[in-house]
């Protein structure tokens, strides 16, 4: 029934769970759910998820109960994909999948414990490829989500760094319109959550933005959010479903306030300095268990058949909350007091 309401209710450009090309192991459907609806709920009951609680988004660890962490992101990547699939009549269960997992990936303390990942690793580092990992290996005691081919291609395809908020190469841009839609409300949701967070910080005023930002884009986060969101659907309508688009206005005014914020927020050395010492903490334990595959097992570490050591090392600390990293570095680094038992 629900299958047969996505055929009549959707867009033809949709991505319907009936033509899924499946799952890397084949498995009996879901009598009541489709197969984007079971893969949404395979993430949000995976462990990997519940941790997003505890990791970085731009503050570290941050105290104050309103500040952003990488779950609280993922949601509002989430509730912003779903709103554009809506208006689109693309398939919003898969756009809410791949958003939902978009993040699976990422280390603890953000950005900085991917760089040093990145450094560490021969073979590098990037946080859409261990999503993937995550979905596909490690989740579920090494079993994996086993997701439908269309949810991992739109983790795969996710991240869009510095570069242009549109996939510039084919290979870049998910196979979906669906998983193209997360990418834009991806950039979308932290560019908006990061600016207000840095506002209730103090360490930015609004006022200060450029104003010809501020024109474009709108003077509040609720109008800035809007126009966003307004701008791809009618860019995408105004090109039949083609592609996920954005205007050319709104998107150099979107990568002019990205650039703003690197400047403003990100490098400033009250944020800056603590990311710093946070890397400090990924580079010790990483060199610190490459050398003790004992000790990496006994504190919960797992080794994957066929992969270098080095590999389950970076498993293992890609997996941990900001929390549960300074901790473990504090047993093992510091000296701890003495307990009377």
């Amino acid at each position: 029934m629900l299958e047969q309401r996505e055929q009549d209710t959707l867009s033809r450009f949709a991505c319907l769970s009936a033509t899924s090309r499946g799952r890397q192991r084949p498995e009996v459907p879901c009598a009541i759910r489709t197969a984007f609806q079971d893969d949404c709920d395979r993430i949000v009951h995976c462990k990997s998820f519940r941790r997003l609680k505890h990791k970085t988004q731009v503050f570290l660890s941050p105290e104050g109960d309103h500040y952003r962490t990488r779950l609280t992101h993922t949601l509002e990547v989430s509730q912003i994909a779903r709103t554009m699939a809506r208006a689109l009549s693309l398939n919003e269960d898969l756009a809410e999948a791949i958003a939902l997992g978009h993040d699976l990936g990422h280390t603890p303390f953000g950005h900085a414990g991917e760089r040093v990942l990145h450094e560490l690793l021969p073979q590098g580092f990037q946080h859409v490829q261990q999503g993937l990992r995550v979905v596909d290996i490690l989740e579920n005691e090494g079993m994996g989500l086993n997701l439908s081919w269309e949810v991992r291609d739109g983790i795969s395809k996710h991240s869009k760094g510095r570069g242009p908020i549109l996939a510039p190469l084919p290979e870049f841009c998910a196979i979906t319109l669906e998983g193209q839609l997360v990418r834009l409300a991806d950039i979308i949701a932290y560019v908006n959550h990061d600016l207000d967070d840095a506002e209730r910080a103090g360490l930015i005023h609004v006022q200060s933005i450029p104003a010809t930002i501020l024109a474009t884009l709108g003077e509040t986060h609720a109008q800035r959010m809007a126009t966003m969101v307004a701008d791809v659907i009618v860019a995408t309508l105004a090109v039949d479903h083609a592609s996920i688009q954005m205007s050319r206005a709104v998107s150099a005014a979107v990568v002019a306030l990205r650039d703003w914020l690197y400047h403003h927020v990100y490098q400033v050395s009250s944020v800056h300095d603590d990311f710093i010492k946070a890397s400090r903490i990924v580079r010790e334990l990483f060199v610190y268990f490459c050398s003790r595959e004992s000790e990496l097992l006994a504190c919960g570490g797992r080794r994957t058949e066929g992969d270098p050591l080095e590999i389950s090392v970076a498993d293992f600390i890609a997996g941990m909350s900001d929390r549960y990293a300074i901790n473990l570095y504090r047993r093992i680094f510091l000296p701890q007091p003495w307990k009377i038992l």
